[in-house]
């Protein structure tokens, strides 16, 4: 699964990156983003704007917003045949701008470990959106990420990990286009394109936040 993660770029370089028109927006960079949370979306419908979606899908037809085991993933497999995401896998697609996310290893205690691109450059998450309204006219715009097996550097910490999608496939994945091919975008992101280190046990409390959680600690061998 992706539980949580970081967007900690300056949103000069996110607009840049993502081919956004910039302008104002609430943009702040976030180094510990967790459920439930506000994160920062690029949508289909709305493909040069940054906005900003409550983490944990809420559907549309959902009588009331869940107050626990948000939907904050959506297995790949499938995802065409469930209910809560089949509708909006073919008509509210959105990316996850992200430079890195967080899994845990336990040794006795919850190590955390970061995973980021080889180059840190920034990458996008593909992710389902959707827009849920209450008796009361509340609206609240929400969204989940998608995950799939886990590449090698995954695979011996997590049996999951978020959808990552590169250029190309962000651009596809944000346009109208028949189910096999969006499918086909739905894979393992290459693991000698990533790399992982371990980060600040500080990262398991999500009220903690700031740029010292993405610091690399003292390495050791994890597995010995």
């Amino acid at each position: 699964m992706c539980g949580r993660f970081s967007l900690t770029a300056e949103e000069q370089r996110l607009n840049k990156f993502f081919n956004l028109a910039g302008g104002k927006s609430p943009y702040i960079p976030r180094y510990n983003g967790a459920p439930t949370q506000t994160m920062a979306v690029i949508t289909d419908q709305h493909p040069a704007k940054l906005q900003f979606f409550r983490w944990g899908l809420i559907p549309s037809w959902s009588k009331e917003i869940p107050r626990s085991m948000p939907l904050i993933n959506a297995r790949a497999e499938g995802i065409d045949e469930k209910p809560a995401f089949r509708e909006v896998f073919k008509s509210k697609r959105c990316l996850v701008p992200a430079d890195g996310f967080y899994e845990w290893i336990r040794q006795g205690k919850k190590i955390p470990l970061r995973f980021t691109m080889l180059d840190d450059s920034l990458f996008a998450m593909a992710g389902l959106w959707d827009t849920w309204q209450g008796k009361n006219g509340e609206e609240v715009n929400s969204f989940t990420i998608i995950t799939t097996a886990p590449n090698e550097l995954m695979a011996p910490i997590h049996n999951r990990m978020p959808v990552i999608l590169d250029k190309d496939g962000s651009e596809a994945w944000l346009k109208p286009a028949d189910e096999t091919t969006l499918k086909s975008l739905l894979k393992p992101f290459p693991s000698e394109k990533m790399k992982s280190y371990r980060v600040s046990e500080k990262v398991n409390a999500i009220k903690n936040e700031g740029p010292d959680l993405i610091v690399p600690v003292r390495e050791i061998d994890l597995f010995s």
